[in-house]
C-alpha cells in the first residue's frame, strides 16, 4: 500500500492561487481586456496545453506531431501549471493501469474529495522520481522536457511578470489565477465527476469511468471519459454524434494543414 504524507506546501499553493482568483471580484481588477485574455489562455492551456500536449500526445501517443509543434502544445499544458509533462505523464499512465483501485492515484472508491484534489494534497510511494522514471521511459530522457518538469513554476512567474507589464494586476489576475483555478478544477473533474456522475457507453471491469456531458463541454471534449478508459489510443474521445470534442476539432484542423501527421482514431 502507498504510504501518504500531507503536503504543507502543495496545500499553501492551491491557498494562494484561490485567494488570488478572489480578487477577480474586486470591481476595480475586472476589465475586458483581462477576461478575454483569461478565455484565450484557458483554451490555449487547457484544451492545447493538457488535453491534446499533454493527454492525447504524450500520454497515449494518440497522434504524432513534428517536433517544433511538439514543443509548443506541450509548453502551453506547462503554462496550465499542472507538473511538468514528465510527471504529469507518469501520474496519468499509473491512473489508466490501476484504475479505480489502490494504486490509482486518484482513485474514485474513496470519494468525491480525494479523486478531485484530495489525492494532491498528499505525496505518495508512487509520487517518487525511480516510479515516474519507470512510467515514462519514451519521454523522460528529452532535456526540453525535464527543463519543463524543473521549472514549470519559474516559468508561470515569467508569464505573470509578462502580463503585469502588458496589461497590469487586471491581467495577472484573471491572466494567471483565475484561469489557473479555472483549468484546475477542469482538469480535475474529469477525475472526479467522470468517475461518478453520467452514462456509459462501455461496461469496463473494476472501472467507475463515465461519460459526464457537462465536464466534457468544460474540458474540451474529456469528460466523455467512459469511451477514453474503453479506447485510451483514440485521439477523438466523443464516439456518439451528439458527443461534442473540441480538442480533437482542433486536431482536425490541424491535420487538414498538415501539422499533424496522422493519428489513431
Amino acid at each position: 500500500m502507498n504510504s501518504e504524507v500531507i503536503s504543507k506546501p502543495i496545500i499553501s499553493w492551491f491557498v494562494f492561487l484561490h485567494l488570488g482568483a478572489a480578487l477577480a471580484l474586486i470591481p476595480e481588477i475586472f476589465c475586458w481586456s483581462a477576461v478575454t485574455l483569461m478565455l484565450v489562455m484557458y483554451w490555449l492551456t487547457a484544451s492545447i496545453g493538457i488535453c491534446l500536449g499533454y493527454h492525447r500526445y504524450l500520454t497515449h501517443k494518440s497522434l504524432y506531431l513534428p517536433k517544433w509543434l511538439d514543443y509548443f502544445v506541450v509548453f502551453c499544458g506547462t503554462l496550465a501549471c499542472q507538473n511538468g509533462p514528465i510527471k504529469w505523464v507518469g501520474h496519468h499512465r499509473q491512473h489508466h493501469q490501476f484504475s479505480d483501485t489502490e494504486n490509482d492515484p486518484h482513485n474514485a472508491n474513496r470519494g468525491f474529495w480525494w479523486s478531485h484534489i484530495g489525492w494532491m494534497l498528499h505525496t505518495r510511494d508512487s509520487d517518487n522520481d525511480k516510479t515516474i522514471e519507470q512510467y515514462t521511459k519514451d519521454i523522460n530522457k528529452d532535456k526540453f522536457y525535464q527543463f519543463l518538469d524543473k521549472h514549470y513554476i519559474h516559468i508561470q512567474v515569467a508569464l505573470g511578470i509578462l502580463f503585469y507589464l502588458l496589461g497590469g494586476i487586471s491581467w495577472v489576475v484573471w491572466g494567471i489565477f483565475v484561469r489557473l483555478v479555472l483549468v484546475y478544477h477542469v482538469t480535475w473533474l474529469v477525475n472526479s465527476a467522470c468517475h461518478m456522475w453520467g452514462y456509459k457507453n462501455y461496461n469496463i471491469k473494476n472501472d467507475l469511468s463515465t461519460n459526464c456531458w457537462w465536464a466534457a463541454i468544460l474540458s474540451f471534449g474529456e469528460g466523455w471519459h467512459n469511451n477514453h478508459h474503453r479506447h485510451p489510443k483514440k485521439v477523438k474521445h466523443g464516439l456518439k454524434w451528439f458527443e461534442v470534442d473540441l480538442t480533437w476539432i482542433s486536431i482536425w484542423l490541424l491535420h487538414k494543414l498538415g501539422l499533424v501527421k496522422g493519428y489513431f482514431n
